[in-house]
């Protein structure tokens, strides 16, 4: 079953990487996307101000069943990555980490690994973190060209949708 699945990322420091996912088989043939968007419309909307940027997030998040965390070196961090795992968690869609940093960059570079933002949050009801309920991956040792359709299901699941 495709689910439609928005992805959450840091854009400056993780796009390229990011985009290597995007352009996977998986994205295309297992889960519709959101959450992609070129650097100059993102510019454009960051210079519009916080409440473009939310806006933006709350349109392309809605109807989306999952989101995909993608996780860099500095993701845990980005106020936006963590206002769109806030949301999430709000609107009980599935959340799935997945580790980017392994991915080689433009120049065949690999980053440094970065911390899990999902584990700063915490279930209302029962007090766990949301990396404990919600699984984290890594792209290339975790076989994410094979596995993120079968990820983002299980996140589904997890989320009761």
């Amino acid at each position: 079953m495709a689910r439609t699945t928005f992805f959450s990322f840091h854009y400056d420091n993780d796009i390229w990487r990011a985009s290597q996912v995007r352009n996977s088989d998986v994205v295309n043939d297992s889960i519709d996307e959101s959450g992609f968007i070129d650097g100059a419309s993102w510019e454009s909307i960051k210079r519009d101000g916080d409440d473009a940027v939310r806006d933006w997030i709350n349109r392309n998040m809605k109807g989306c069943s999952v989101t995909v965390v993608l996780i860099g070196s500095e993701t845990y961090d980005r106020k936006w990555v963590n206002y769109e795992i806030e949301k999430s968690y709000q609107e009980d869609m599935g959340l799935v980490g997945v580790r980017i940093h392994k991915i080689r960059d433009k120049d065949e570079n690999r980053d440094r690994r970065g911390k899990n933002p999902l584990s700063k949050y915490q279930d209302s009801n029962t007090g766990e973190s949301l990396s404990s309920i919600f699984n984290t991956y890594d792209w290339v040792s975790d076989n994410g060209r094979e596995n993120l359709g079968n990820w983002v299901e299980e996140a589904a699941q997890i989320a009761n949708r």
